[in-house]
């Protein structure tokens, strides 16, 4: 079974940052492309960032490009949101997620989920 722990969540003032973390148990995590998700209250489920299999390839958001970087360490199963230039807008729940067929921006071609971390951004 394959569990997703997400962690670096918390509250910041706009245009500061923060990383996000996700660490993966239970899968041999180079043969899953990766991505982190968001969710605002009352909104649906968006697409953040993801990231191939062996980080040769990403893919962003167009609210976020030039703001945030995914990356991953495929030996330390971790996955990696580096957050710049935050904005009140990006207030969410942050989750990543695993797919084995490669990066999508789909959140049901995901495989498994994390449960999510808080990101809260103050004007």
């Amino acid at each position: 079974q394959v569990e997703l722990v997400e962690s670096g969540g918390g509250l910041v003032q706009a245009g500061g940052s923060l990383r996000l973390s996700c660490v993966a148990r239970g899968a041999t995590f180079i043969r899953y492309a990766m991505g982190w998700f968001r969710q605002a209250p009352g909104k649906e489920r968006e697409f953040v960032a993801s990231i191939e299999k062996n980080g040769d390839s990403t893919r962003y958001a167009d609210s976020v490009k030039d703001r945030f970087t995914i990356s991953r360490d495929n030996a330390k199963n971790t996955v990696l949101l580096q957050m710049n230039s935050l904005k009140p807008e990006d207030t969410a729940v942050y989750s990543c997620a695993g797919e084995f067929e490669g990066s999508s921006s789909r959140p049901i071609d995901y495989d498994f989920w994390g449960q999510g971390t808080q990101v809260t951004v103050s004007s």
